[in-house]
């Protein structure tokens, strides 16, 4: 029998050793858990993925919010940690406070009554309740990475007896921008072996990346059919009023915060009115179309074959044999006059076995064409609101406070012993309704400058081994199986 044969074999014997399991054939302890949360069945991705957290295997699911995902991680957590033991043994990363706070009320629902004690770690608030839940022995640490951080840099906290690592919404932690403050994590993780799994609702290239960091030979699994993969692209699309198209854009971009697009347009003349508002709002934008000279053409292509051009907006005709490194979303600016088309537009992101997103941008009367494709190719496509005042607030100051407090982490004594001197005005032009506006300015300008420039280059960890704490083992590097296109 061949080498490749004996692999096939024993890896179908391995996904069959990790068939989905159900309520009645959990533990007694986790049956328990699930009656005080009033669940009388789980949901397919805990029914899929629970056998392989408890199995100690590490994995990447694919899942979307509401899809039970907490619970997928939680139940398997109580099963592995020591109640005896007041020290963190499991560690959940989240992207914002509130997914902190919806874990840890999950959490504190599936452990009424037991000795489970959980502790919620996030920014923009005080440090004293999270210091007292670390001293009173919380087992579990849910949090978000920058304050986390900030608690392993001063001690408080120690992951020495950490065992399992989850990072939950994968995806949009990296569009919070909380990517640098994940790799110095990594540094404080023990040197013995833990379980490291991830949940997101897409694995662009930048996550998958971030999985070959912590992750060792995960499997993937999707709840997109009975394939276990994660080439798949998510299609969304949002109803906007007409009049203002280009600053629901805005909006969809501040929430989304791609990592790099193609936004398409049907017209030149919508291209060059589009690429301009981007520009003007700060963002790294380009164009290209029929009207373009063939030298500002090349200086287009040129940063786009480098992957330092975050947005390219084009027309079909113009963007076809373009192929843009790690394109995480596809923004339909118009929807396409042939069918087809939205297909081939689609169809740039997503590639190498790595998923994405298609945004469509649709008057109420255009959605049903919208819709009428979606029937036609049997996509699975789903309408979300466009955000409001209120949620891009929330979201870009959560953005804002992370990046700030990254920065004064960076900080050196000096360095914090000569802001002292601003520290009175700072309190004084944020009590005055007329200076107010002062810090707006410096916080819009600081927020433009750290999310929205161009693109970096794909992160290559250059630090010396010898700089790393002697007691860390470098955790070998996955192999990620991906499937085969047909």
């Amino acid at each position: 029998m061949s080498e490749k044969d004996k692999s096939g074999k024993n890896e179908a014997a391995a996904e069959a050793e990790f068939s989905e399991i159900s309520l009645e054939n959990l533990s007694f302890l986790l049956r328990e858990a699930c009656g005080r949360a009033g669940w009388s069945s789980l949901t397919p991705v805990q029914a899929k993925s629970i056998p392989y957290l408890l199995a100690g295997r590490d994995v990447m699911v694919q899942s979307r919010t509401g899809s039970g995902k907490t619970g997928a991680y939680l139940l398997p957590i109580m099963e592995k940690i020591d109640l005896q033991k007041k020290a963190a043994q499991a560690l959940v990363l989240v992207p914002t406070r509130e997914l902190a706070l919806q874990v840890s009320k999950e959490a504190q629902r599936l452990t009424e009554g037991t000795d489970f004690k959980t502790a919620m770690v996030y920014g923009g608030v005080g440090y004293g309740a999270q210091l007292e839940a670390f001293r009173s022995g919380a087992q579990l640490v849910v949090g978000t990475p920058g304050r986390i951080l900030d608690h392993l840099l001063k001690n408080n906290l120690s992951l020495d007896n950490l065992r399992i690592l989850i990072f939950d919404e994968a995806d949009r932690m990296l569009s919070m921008g909380f990517y640098p403050d994940m790799v110095k994590i990594r540094k404080y993780l023990p040197g013995h072996e833990i379980l490291s799994s991830m949940f997101s609702a897409t694995f662009p290239p930048q996550v998958v990346r971030l999985a070959e960091q912590f992750l060792r030979a995960p499997q993937l699994l999707s709840l997109s059919g009975n394939q276990v993969h994660i080439a798949e692209i998510e299609h969304v699309y949002y109803v906007v009023p007409g009049m203002r198209k280009d600053r629901s854009l805005v909006r969809i971009i501040e929430v989304e915060n791609p990592a790099s697009a193609i936004i398409f347009c049907n017209t030149k003349d919508t291209v060059h009115y589009l690429s301009v508002v981007l520009k003007r709002f700060g963002y790294d934008a380009d164009e290209l179309s029929s009207d373009l000279a063939q030298s500002a053409r090349e200086k287009v292509m040129a940063r786009v074959r480098r992957g330092a051009l975050r947005f390219l907006v084009a027309t079909d005709v113009a963007a076809r044999g373009i192929d843009i490194p790690d394109l995480s979303h596809v923004i339909q600016y118009e929807p396409p006059e042939d069918p087809e088309a939205y297909i081939h537009r689609a169809g740039r992101t997503g590639r190498m076995g790595a998923s994405g997103v298609a945004i469509s941008l649709v008057a109420e009367m255009e959605k049903f064409k919208l819709q009428s494709i979606a029937r036609y190719y049997n996509i699975n496509m789903q309408e979300r609101p466009l955000p409001g005042d209120e949620e891009l607030e929330k979201v870009v100051a959560e953005r804002i406070t992370a990046l700030l407090e990254a920065r004064l982490r960076a900080r050196d004594n000096l360095q914090i012993e000569r802001m002292r001197r601003f520290a009175p005005l700072a309190r004084s032009l944020s009590q005055s309704e007329d200076q107010l506006a002062l810090i707006t300015m410096l916080l819009d300008d600081y927020y433009q400058q750290s999310l929205h420039a161009p693109p970096a280059p794909p992160a290559v960890e250059t630090e010396p081994a010898a700089a790393k704490p002697q007691a860390k083992k470098r955790r070998p590097r996955p192999r990620i199986k991906k499937e085969r296109k047909a």
